[in-house]
């Protein structure tokens, strides 16, 4: 998690720079601190003169975590116009400055707000106030459970039905072959547990929720279900040189769901080192929201594919494939499942990332 801490007033800056010295080495991997020019001192920090708002919305633009230490009213009023949803926004944690209080304000839990407000509560010996309703009830919530295990959510807009319902006791029906969050659950009130995603689809049940990375067509037919993508595929992509990244797009999810993997589950995009300008491809990463991994022409030739070398790879880039031995490469000498597929500019191949 990339973390910032932010205050605007000589108690606030002392209380942000314990909380800074404790995420050094932390799972956060440290953070940033911020403070008004007006309180600059010896210490190191990034002091700011601009308007408190500008600065704000250019981490909450950036950073996975923010701590506000200043009252809420000034974080809410500041923040408003820079909302965008939970599944874009960050967490976002106030703290008073006396740090009694560390308040969940924002993604409390795709975000993981409600934990960051724990640990900063734990470190300054003070309570998180946290409001979501699943939290104060001592339910697992499907989407702080996801959050902890990696899972996509399809769609978040099933979020606030799933959820209620675990509220209320309503019936729900969770489809789980590999068991990745049925111990959550066993014990809840109203879930069933099952691996037969047909006899899901019949249940009578309130809700579904399935945990699958296999591509589900028609998934908005059913205003009742709820799926979370483990991450579990590399995608191995060879492209022209400048292809867009509708084509890149478009042919990765054809191929995927051609062969009844669904894009959700990508972990990461692979392709060879010469491509890390690729426009295209850049942005067909940042669409997909995974990870690019890069790899040499010397690593790509040791890996053995089942494709036949490529005449124009070889002449391009130096090595005689690309999809197929990125994404190999990139699962960890992970099993193949899509062999090689041209589609116009693009080629792609998919892996299962070996655990």
């Amino acid at each position: 998690m990339t973390l910032a801490i932010i205050a605007i007033t000589p108690g606030g800056a002392a209380l942000a720079r314990r909380l800074q010295a404790e995420a050094e080495g932390a799972e956060a991997e440290g953070a940033e601190l911020w403070l008004p020019e007006k309180l600059r001192s010896e210490e190191p920090a990034s002091y700011f003169e601009c308007p408190l708002a500008s600065v704000l919305a250019e981490l909450f633009a950036r950073v996975d975590g923010l701590v506000c230490i200043m009252a809420s009213g000034i974080v809410v009023r500041l923040l408003a116009p820079q909302l965008r949803g939970k599944q874009h926004d960050p967490a976002v944690v106030v703290v008073d400055e006396a740090g009694r209080f560390a308040i969940s304000l924002l993604s409390g839990h795709l975000g993981g707000a409600n934990e960051l407000a724990q640990e900063v509560a734990d470190i300054l010996d003070g309570q998180a106030v946290i409001t979501t309703a699943t939290d104060v009830n001592h339910l697992p919530a499907w989407d702080t459970v996801a959050r902890r295990l990696d899972l996509k959510v399809e769609p978040i807009e099933r979020l606030k039905l799933l959820n209620g319902l675990l509220l209320r006791a309503g019936h729900i029906v969770l489809v789980d072959p590999q068991q990745r969050i049925s111990g959550e659950f066993s014990v809840v009130p109203g879930v069933d547990i099952t691996r037969s995603f047909a006899s899901a689809l019949q249940s009578p049940a309130e809700g579904l929720v399935f945990v699958t990375s296999r591509h589900l067509p028609h998934l908005d037919r059913r205003k009742n279900l709820l799926v979370l993508r483990p991450r579990c595929y590399a995608v191995g992509v060879g492209c022209n040189r400048g292809t867009d990244a509708d084509e890149i797009e478009t042919a990765v999810r054809d191929e995927m769901e051609k062969a009844f993997l669904s894009p959700g589950s990508i972990s990461c995009l692979a392709s060879i080192d010469a491509k890390q300008d690729e426009g295209g491809l850049l942005d067909a990463a940042a669409r997909f929201g995974v990870t690019l991994k890069f790899f040499s022409k010397e690593q790509l030739n040791v890996v053995a594919v089942p494709s036949e070398p490529s005449e124009y790879a070889l002449q391009a880039v130096g090595a005689r494939g690309v999809c197929e031995p990125a994404a190999i490469l990139a699962a960890r000498g992970g099993r193949l499942l899509v062999k090689k597929k041209k589609n116009g500019n693009v080629t792609v191949a998919v892996a299962e990332i070996n655990a």
